[in-house]
């Protein structure tokens, strides 16, 4: 893996860690009440969406388990509709789908 590509899924595992920290001890209905929650929230996602739009294609290609486009889509989703950002949605990645994907990204950083 290129140092380049180890380097945006270290800021991937970074964002990652600070959603978990984000929601710790929380519920889904306080990013509907807490309005810096939920930017910080938006803020980490979209940061570890853009780190994955920057992994090459060829780091993408050989980890196929990882879901590049959709994390991508959800970064492009939060900048650019940022007036319409649905807190289910928000909710359900930041405390299932980022946390999944955690230990994957752990792994791509170990491999030789």
């Amino acid at each position: 893996m290129p140092p380049e590509d180890r380097i945006r899924i270290e800021h991937m595992i970074d964002a990652a860690g600070s959603v978990a920290r984000f929601i710790e001890d929380r519920l889904k209905r306080d990013i509907e009440a807490d309005e810096m929650l939920r930017f910080a929230l938006v803020r980490a996602i979209e940061i570890f969406g853009e780190a994955a739009s920057r992994v090459s294609a060829d780091t993408r290609n050989a980890h196929l388990n990882i879901p590049w486009q959709p994390i991508v889509g959800m970064r492009n989703r939060l900048v650019h509709a940022y007036f319409d950002i649905d807190v289910d949605i928000l909710w359900v990645a930041a405390s299932e789908e980022v946390p999944a994907l955690l230990p994957q990204l752990q792994s791509l950083t170990s491999e030789g």
